[in-house]
């Protein structure tokens, strides 16, 4: 199916049934100068040439600016200059509507109900807003199990959310770690730990992603084991939401967090999601930190005493929301959709068989390995984490001056993510290439 040539690559770009949609984006220029006018044209809406361009490989980091981002920010600042307040009720998009034109699209992606997504706040806000609902240490059963070396949002938020309840972490935090010798964490430890500590265990807390190896985890087995033995189960999707198909409510997953500034699209800073199973919407039992944004809309605006949630994952709301983050969301949603779902998981698997066919390839073609991949073969989305064996930094550096952009985590790992929105089939292959230059 694949061969090593250029010509397979440019092959593939042109049977590629989203080749277009790669248009939509604004692929950021290799100039170093910022300042000069080439790029002060770019900033104004143009892309430059082909070969002018990055090859962009860290939408697993912040993921590129659609054009119709700018154009969406507009009608909500317009809005705002003819309108004032009154925006939230008469426009073109009144505010107040903004966020059901969000979750149909977002639904979707996350294998929800509409009515179990909310869009709000930021990730770690978020994370806690659930802790605070979901956690609820009682007896014996008391410990939170998360993956060893999780992504600091989640590290940080489990440290302090456990102290501020008069708790010590290290009596409170479960974590399950890779066996010796390997790098990610295998299904049956992680279900072996939930029959071992069920009696004690008030939560499991996990990431879809690895964010440092790339491992995506079997959602679906974690969740049926934990519920086994009523045990509440939560996700952290900052590496999974428009990377990898999920499929949170047929999963029975209780609730889960989202950023939307890397495969969403959505840009620095954007604004999170969250997804809550129905079954809670309406549970009375369940503590919440409450605002006003998520009080029954019917009534909102009649400021009385005592929280009246709205009956849905909207009911976690806090406050007033950010119309122009919205309008960032929407613009990035707008592309998901003329892509469709289906399409864009089915070239981010062929898109990434295609690297690992080529970094088979140039460990094939040396006397000896030179690339170890952690990201398992089978348990993958968009990124890949390459251990350099050999002269990683100085590859990353030279890959970096040629504007194939690419991370660096300590030791010796360059982390990519070829994403189908935006990335080519001949964005791999010159991966590839410069790599094999330097071997």
């Amino acid at each position: 199916m694949f061969t090593t040539d250029k010509e397979c690559a440019l092959a593939l770009d042109a049977a590629d049934p989203l080749r277009k949609i790669r248009e939509h984006f604004l692929i950021p220029p290799r100039y170093a100068d910022v300042r000069t006018s080439k790029v002060g044209a770019y900033l104004g809406g143009t892309n430059p040439e082909d070969d002018e361009k990055q090859v962009y490989f860290l939408g697993n980091s912040l993921g590129l600016q659609p054009k119709v981002t700018r154009g969406h920010i507009d009608r909500v600042l317009e809005q705002w200059a003819h309108y004032g307040v009154e925006g939230f009720f008469h426009g073109r998009d009144p505010w107040m509507n903004y966020h059901d034109q969000l979750i149909q699209p977002l639904s979707k992606i996350v294998g929800a109900l509409p009515h179990e997504v909310s869009v709000m706040n930021q990730l770690t806000v978020n994370l806690h807003l659930m802790l605070a609902s979901f956690y609820q240490p009682s007896g014996k059963k008391r410990k939170i199990l998360c993956e060893q070396k999780a992504f600091p949002s989640d590290q940080y938020t489990l440290e302090t959310y456990v102290k501020h309840l008069g708790m010590e972490p290290e009596d409170v935090i479960l974590e399950v770690a890779p066996r010796a010798g390997e790098v990610t964490i295998r299904l049956e430890d992680i279900i072996d730990t939930i029959e071992q500590h069920r009696d004690e265990i008030a939560l499991v807390f996990w990431g879809g992603i690895n964010y440092y190896t790339g491992q995506l985890f079997d959602m679906a087995s974690i969740t049926a084991a934990a519920h086994t033995h009523g045990i509440k189960v939560g996700f952290d999707l900052a590496h999974a939401a428009g990377n990898v198909e999920l499929e949170l409510h047929e999963w029975d997953v209780d609730f889960a967090c989202w950023c939307s500034y890397k495969y969403l699209n959505s840009g620095p800073g954007a604004v999170g999601g969250v997804y809550i199973h129905e079954r809670f919407h309406q549970d009375q039992t369940l503590y919440r930190l409450a605002g006003w944004w998520g009080y029954d809309k019917s009534t909102r605006f009649q400021m009385k005493k005592g929280f009246k949630p709205i009956p849905s994952a909207e009911g976690w709301q806090l406050s007033t929301p950010s119309m122009i983050l919205y309008a960032c969301h929407a613009a990035a949603l707008e592309v998901f959709e003329e892509a469709g779902w289906q399409n864009i998981l089915e070239k981010q698997k062929k898109l990434n068989a295609y690297l690992w066919y080529l970094l088979n390839e140039l460990n094939n073609a040396q006397p000896e390995q030179v690339i170890q991949v952690l990201t398992p073969a089978q348990e993958r989305g968009s990124q890949v984490s390459l251990f350099m064996l050999k002269d990683g930094k100085k590859i990353f550096d030279s890959l970096m001056e040629q504007g194939i952009i690419v991370d660096w985590r300590e030791p010796n790992v360059i982390r990519l993510a070829p994403v189908p929105l935006y990335n080519t089939f001949a964005d791999v292959w010159k991966f590839y290439e410069a790599i094999k230059k330097m071997l």
